[in-house]
Parts: structure tokens; C-alpha cells; sequence
């Protein structure tokens, strides 16, 4: 036989011995995984004496040795392996494992030492076995070999993420916090990634307390990091207290040398929240702080007057005087700054008092039609003042003049936050008049909204007309209902109430009484008939506790005791009561901090 047939006979022996070798691994494995553990012990143990096959089989055959505690088999075949592969790591790692689980400490010590001299210039198997320790729950090792990691690279949050994690699972939650600071100190620009861990893993405020103080040490220690003063903002915006939030941005602004910027952020997050009595006091900082050459100087005007008007329709009955005040600020403020951008919004908003709460539509016409006629005016100005305009048709009950400049909206915004405004104000305009069908088409695109506020609205809209009309296919109550919810838009408040009693009275078990109460409730609250708003509120929480309104009446309950009624203790208890039932509701966290006020915390 010539070289050249014996060279290709032996290569296909060798072809057919490694089939036959991987046919044997595959088979052991599949025993393994079904649980058929003797037969696949038995092919294991023959197979770990081929140096070959040790790679394909190591995880099962270790892994099932170490279940049956057949401890000195395991450490035999450890061995070998460690002498056929002696840099395949993982197999000096699992002799460590073993050699804990059966209480060898001088042992694994020993081990662990070895391996850690071999990879002590290597910085990226460290991290490698490190991960590998992690998954045995060799916790104390893991750290050695990052830290170690971290030496050799040389920056102070070199795998701060990576050591993170391990004390997460050790529980060591002090480590944990050092290490993500170090890595939003190392990484500014992630830090949004940082505040998302702690969210998620600091949901409770025992959680944020220890962070909190963790914090202030750190600044106390190194006040020039703005990292810290940055999530201690978080922290107080995770609480809605937004005083204490805006303390550390006015001092990080003046840190910066920045006009009020962190202070505009946080007055408007405020504004956000309705927490008006913060926001007038940011934003009348920013302007008596920073005064005319601020480049926030307009703005902050501007919110300022915005966060007065939220307190003033906050508080019941509204005052038409303060209404009156606010009409003169907006105009003053226009008058000294001239028109831009910040002042024709302030008329728009100066309009739209007259429409809703002075009953001066003519007035209110008449400046909308003005900024429409000014030149070069932002096409989102106009568009807004549009849907204004279609706002008070509605109030003079002319819905198809105010569907016509709604769609006019519509077709020339679409696909963008101001389009979908429109379509659904033509969606509501739909339902007031009891063209359901037409509502719910509208109402379908816009649960995918691309803001949160409109799908929100329309998904809650839509399912307010299914709920009430899956069961009365005549759709008479609904219109009804309705109905009565466009005379309260057009604030005909004393036909309402009679409409809803009366719908209250004749469909005593319909499923839309409960959200006939709430209306109920609002409306006598805007009139400053308090106990007649806490009755009907008492009856959803005593008739309809199950039902989707009822967090929402526990809370305004408990709000309106405290500052409408002025109950300080009662309030106290109510919103204490609150927290025990409701504790995933979008209000626990505004009354969580109503009632930490109200005990006297420090905030």
C-alpha cells in the first residue's frame, strides 16, 4: 500500500473514531438531560479517561457527580482534567467549588491562590473566571479576581458593574451603591442608566432614605461631583418633593455658574405634577435671582403666571378676582417683553380665562384672531390657537364648527402630537353628541399616541363608552351620560347636577352610576360644596370599592379633608388608610408625602 492510500485510510479511522467519540458525548448528555442519570453516569465515566471527550462532557458529568456527592470521583476527575487542560480555567474553579462544598478551605485556598498568580497580568480572564465564581456562588473570590481586574487597568470604576452585581447577590448593600457611584462617576453620561438600577432596585423609601444618606456623605466629602447632587434630585423627584429637589439644583446651578437651568427643570416637573405652590416658588427664584439678562428670565415669567393660574383653579370655588389678576400679569408680561414666542403663548393662555372663567368669548375670540394674524407666527401656535377656537364654538354649542377647525388641525398636523390633540378633541366632540362609532374609530389610533397623555386619554375614553354600552345596545344611557359631560364643559354645572340624579335616580344599577358620582363629586367641589363632594365620594367607596374610580375617590376624599376642609389629623389618617389599600395606585406617592407633612417630617 502507497503512502498516499494509507494517509487517506488512516485520516478517515481518525474521521469515523471522532464521529463515533461525539455519538457517545451526544447520547451521555441526552441520559443526563432526561434524567436517566445511572445510564448516563456509566457512559460519563467511561468517556472522562479520553482527554478527548472531557471538553464535551465536563459540565454534565461534573455536575452530576456533585449531585450524587460522590465527592472523591469528583475531585479524581477533576484532577485529570487539570492535567490534560491545564489552561482551560474553569476546571480549576469547579476543584474550588468542590473543595468548599466539602469544607477543604486550606484546600480551595490553595487552588484559588495558583490560579490567581497564572492570571495576575491578565485583566480580561480575571473578569472571565470572576463571572465563573459568581455562578458557584463563590462570591469573596469573584471580588479578589475584579478587584484585582481593576488594579491592572488602572481607572478607579474599572468593573464597578461587574462587582455591583456580585454584592447585590452577596447583599452587601452599601458595597453595591459604592460601586454604581463609582461607575456614574467614571460614566457621567450614563447616569440614566444608574437612576433606572436604583428605581428598580430601591422601590421602597427605607431604600432611598439609605441611599439619600449615602449621598450626602459623599458630597460632604467631594462637593465638586455633581453626580451626587444630580441623584439626589432623583431621589426627591421619586418622592414628587420637589422643594427638596429644587434646593440641590439651585445649589448645583450656582455650582455651575448656570442662570436657573436645573431650577427651570425642576419648576417644571413641578408644574407637571400640579404642585403649584413649588413651582411659583422656582420660578419666582430664577426671576428675582437672576433677574432681566437670565436667558430663562421670559420663561420664568411666564411659568410663573402658568403655576399661579394651576394654584388659583385648584382651589374652589375659583376665585374670578385672582382670574382677573392673572388676565393683567399675562398682559403685562406681554407688554414688557414684546411678542416672542414665550409672550403670544401667554396670551394664548390669557384668552382661554376669558373663555372658560370670565364667559368673555368675545374677548377671548378676539386675541386668538390676533395672534393669528401676526406675522411669521410658529405654525404650532396657530394650530393651538385653532383648536382654542374650536374649544369655544363648543362652549357656544356649535360642534360642527368646532369639528370643521379641529379636522382643519388634524389634516395639516398629521402624525405629530398637535394632529393627534386634534383628533382627539374630534373624538370627544364625537362623544358629547352620542356618535359613538365615530368616536371609537378615532379613539383606536390614538392609543398608539405617540405621547403618554393622549393614548392615556383615549384608551380611558374608549373603554368608558364600551363598558357602559356592552349591555344597553340602544346606547340611550350612555348619551345620556354624555351629554351631561358636555354641559360640564361648557360649565352649565346646574343642569348637569340635575341630569345626573336624575340618571342616577332612574338606573339605580347601571354599571356607569359610579362614574356618575364622581362628575357629581367634581362639580359640587368647583362650587366649594365640600360635603356634598365627600358624599358622593363616600358613596363609590362604599357601593363601588372594586371598581376602576375608587383609588381616585380615596384620594381626593382624603385631599379635600386636608385643604378644602382643613382636618389636618382626619386627613392624616385618611391617606395612611389610603397607602394600606391602595399601595400601587399613581397617587401613593403624593400621598405618601401629604401624610409624612402632615405628621411633621422633616422634608
Amino acid at each position: 500500500m502507497n503512502r498516499f492510500l494509507f494517509a487517506i485510510l488512516l485520516s478517515s479511522i481518525t474521521v469515523l473514531a471522532y464521529a463515533q467519540l461525539d455519538d457517545k458525548i451526544q447520547l451521555a448528555n441526552e441520559y443526563y438531560v432526561q434524567g436517566e442519570t445511572e445510564k448516563a453516569l456509566s457512559i460519563f465515566s467511561n468517556l472522562s479517561k479520553n482527554k478527548k471527550a472531557i471538553p464535551g462532557i465536563h459540565t454534565n458529568y461534573f455536575n452530576l457527580l456533585m449531585n450524587r456527592s460522590e465527592f472523591d470521583e469528583a475531585k479524581k476527575y477533576l484532577e485529570r482534567a487539570i492535567k490534560y487542560y491545564p489552561n482551560l480555567y474553569q476546571y480549576k474553579v469547579d476543584l474550588i467549588f468542590l473543595h468548599t462544598t466539602i469544607d477543604e478551605p486550606s484546600e480551595a485556598k490553595s487552588v484559588f491562590n495558583a490560579l490567581r498568580k497564572q492570571l495576575a497580568s491578565n485583566q480580561y480572564q480575571l473578569n472571565f473566571i470572576a463571572q465563573s465564581f459568581v455562578t458557584k456562588e463563590l462570591f469573596d473570590y469573584a471580588i479578589d479576581f475584579l478587584q484585582l481586574a481593576r488594579q491592572l487597568n488602572a481607572r478607579p470604576g474599572a468593573y464597578a458593574l461587574d462587582l455591583a452585581t456580585v454584592y447585590r447577590l452577596m447583599g452587601d448593600k452599601q458595597s453595591m451603591v459604592n460601586e454604581y457611584l463609582y461607575y456614574a462617576l467614571a460614566n457621567p453620561g450614563n447616569l440614566n442608566y444608574i437612576k433606572n438600577i436604583f428605581q428598580n432596585l430601591f422601590p421602597e423609601e427605607e431604600d432611598l432614605v439609605f441611599l439619600e444618606q449615602t449621598l450626602i456623605k459623599r458630597i460632604q466629602k467631594e462637593p465638586e461631583q455633581k453626580v451626587y447632587s444630580e441623584l439626589l434630585i432623583w431621589i426627591e423627584l421619586q418622592r414628587k418633593n420637589f422643594y427638596a429637589a429644587f434646593l440641590q439644583a439651585r445649589a448645583l446651578d450656582k455650582r455651575s455658574g448656570r442662570p436657573g437651568d436645573e431650577s427651570m427643570e425642576i419648576g417644571q416637573l413641578a408644574m407637571d405634577n400640579a404642585s403649584w405652590d413649588d413651582a411659583i416658588t422656582i420660578f419666582d427664584y430664577v426671576v428675582n435671582e437672576y433677574g432681566r439678562r437670565s436667558p430663562n428670565y421670559g420663561r420664568a415669567r411666564q411659568q410663573l403666571i402658568a403655576s399661579k393660574e394651576g394654584l388659583v383653579k385648584s382651589q374652589f370655588p375659583i376665585d374670578e378676582r385672582a382670574i382677573r389678576t392673572l388676565t393683567s400679569e399675562y398682559q403685562n408680561l406681554y407688554r414688557e417683553l414684546g411678542p416672542n414666542v414665550i409672550t403670544l403663548e401667554a396670551m394664548r393662555n390669557k384668552a382661554l380665562l376669558h373663555a372658560f372663567h370670565l364667559n368673555e368669548r368675545d374677548a377671548a375670540v378676539n386675541i386668538l384672531n390676533d395672534l393669528l394674524r401676526i406675522p411669521r407666527v410658529s405654525p404650532y401656535l396657530v394650530s393651538k390657537c385653532k383648536l382654542d377656537l374650536g374649544d369655544i364654538y363648543l362652549l357656544e354649542n356649535e360642534p360642527w364648527e368646532a369639528s370643521l377647525l379641529y379636522s382643519q388641525v388634524e389634516k395639516e398636523n398629521d402624525d405629530s402630537p398637535v394632529g393627534y390633540e386634534a383628533k382627539l378633541r374630534n373624538a370627544k366632540l364625537n362623544y358629547y353628541i352620542g356618535a359613538f362609532s365615530l368616536a371609537l374609530s378615532h379613539l383606536d389610533i390614538l392609543k398608539q399616541a405617540t405621547t403618554r397623555e393622549i393614548s392615556n386619554d383615549a384608551i380611558s375614553l374608549s373603554l368608558l363608552i364600551k363598558n357602559n354600552t356592552i349591555l344597553d345596545t340602544s346606547d340611550f344611557i350612555m348619551k345620556e351620560y354624555a351629554s351631561i359631560e358636555l354641559l360640564i364643559f361648557q360649565n352649565k354645572y346646574d343642569s348637569a347636577l340635575l341630569q345626573l340624579g336624575q340618571l342616577i335616580e332612574t338606573n339605580p344599577t347601571h354599571s356607569i352610576v359610579d362614574e356618575c358620582l364622581w362628575l357629581t363629586s367634581t362639580i359640587y367641589r368647583s362650587q366649594g360644596q365640600f360635603e356634598q363632594s365627600i358624599d358622593a365620594l363616600d358613596q363609590i367607596l362604599n357601593n363601588y370599592s372594586y371598581d376602576i374610580l375608587a383609588d381616585d375617590a380615596a384620594f381626593r376624599r382624603a385631599e379635600m379633608t386636608e385643604r378644602s376642609l382643613g382636618l389636618a389629623e382626619e386627613a392624616k389618617r385618611l391617606y395612611r388608610q389610603f397607602l394600606t389599600d391602595y399601595p400601587g395606585s399613581m397617587y401613593a406617592a403624593e400621598a405618601r408625602k401629604r401624610f409624612r407633612e402632615l405628621r411633621g417630617d422633616e422634608l
